[in-house]
C-alpha cells in the first residue's frame, strides 16, 4: 500500500496493492496495520456506499460541521469518477484551495480526505458506486453543503450541466456557510 501527497497538505491518493493471476485479482483496500505503517491512524466507524445512474452526476460538496465532522476514505468499486476536496478550515493557507483525482474500478486508488475538507465527486461514467468509510457517525445536524459551482473555490468540474440534487443545487455559497472549522484547532 503506498501513501501519495497531493497539492493539498492533508489529503493523500492511496493504491493498494494489487495481487492477480488467471482467475482475477484480489486486493486489500483497508487494512489498520498497514494504514499505521504509513502514517494513517484513523479509527473509522461508518462504512458508506453511494450509488449514482447516470454519467454527469456530482454530489457535493458536503461536509459535516464539527464536533461531528467526518474524515473520509473513499473508493471507486464500479465505473469512474472525478473526486473533489476543497480545504474549509478558516485560516488555513489552503483555504479554499482544490485537488482532483481519478477514481475507478480499474484503477482501484482511494482518497483519505481529513476534517476540514469538503468532498464532491462528479461521474464520468454510467453506473457508479462509491464506497467510503468515516471517523465519525452521521449527524443530520451538523450535516452541509457548499455549492458545487462556487466561483470563489472554481473547481473546473468539466461539464456544463451536471445532474444535481435539490440540496447540492440549492447549497450556500462558501461565504455565506456557516462551516466551523478553524486551522489548527477542531478538525
Amino acid at each position: 500500500m503506498t501513501k501519495e501527497k497531493t497539492s493539498l497538505e492533508g489529503v493523500y491518493l492511496i493504491t493498494p496493492q494489487v495481487f492477480g493471476d488467471h482467475r482475477g485479482w484480489f486486493c486489500e483496500t483497508y487494512t489498520a496495520q498497514k494504514f499505521h505503517d504509513i502514517g494513517i491512524d484513523t479509527v473509522f466507524v461508518q462504512d458508506n456506499q453511494s450509488y449514482s445512474k447516470g454519467k454527469g452526476t456530482i454530489r457535493g460538496l458536503h461536509f459535516q460541521n464539527a464536533p461531528m465532522a467526518q474524515t473520509k476514505l473513499l473508493r471507486c468499486t464500479r465505473g469512474k469518477i472525478l473526486d473533489v476536496a476543497v480545504d474549509i478550515r478558516k485560516g488555513s493557507p489552503q483555504f479554499g484551495k482544490w485537488v482532483a483525482v481519478e477514481l475507478s474500478a480499474e484503477n482501484k486508488k482511494m482518497i483519505y480526505i481529513p476534517k476540514g475538507f469538503a468532498h464532491g465527486f462528479l461521474t464520468l461514467s454510467e453506473d457508479v458506486e462509491v464506497q467510503y468509510k468515516v471517523d465519525n457517525y452521521y449527524s443530520a445536524e451538523h450535516d452541509r453543503s457548499i455549492r458545487f459551482n462556487d466561483p470563489a473555490i472554481g473547481v473546473d468540474w468539466e461539464i456544463e450541466n451536471p445532474i444535481l440534487s435539490d440540496k447540492d443545487l440549492n447549497a450556500p455559497l462558501l461565504g455565506e456557510s456557516d462551516v466551523n472549522f478553524i486551522f489548527g484547532e477542531n478538525c
